[in-house]
């Protein structure tokens, strides 16, 4: 299942056009590198998606979509989930 589609099947990102903006500007990371909206995800994956300043990292628990919208937690294992700094304005 390519990673727009695992976003949105397992409602990490509701929506698959925004889960492909995502990946394509480089925000989604797999196994610590960055992937296209086209990446072919495996079970085992550890995927790390940037929200702005929240940073959310998962592992690939399933890659068979489920039959219900409550099931979709199902298909990852959340790792770890932390806010970082954004540099002010004007610092670098």
């Amino acid at each position: 299942m390519r990673i727009d589609k695992f976003m949105k099947v397992s409602r990490l990102i509701k929506r698959r056009t925004v889960a492909n903006e995502v990946a394509d500007a480089g925000r989604i990371l797999v196994n610590g590198r960055a992937v296209k909206a086209s990446y072919a995800v495996k079970e085992g994956d550890i995927i790390e998606v940037a929200f702005g300043p929240r940073v959310v990292r998962v592992k690939v628990v399933s890659t068979e979509a489920p039959n219900g919208k409550d099931l979709a937690r199902g298909m990852y294992e959340v790792l770890s989930e932390e806010v970082r700094e954004q540099p002010r304005a004007g610092e670098a």
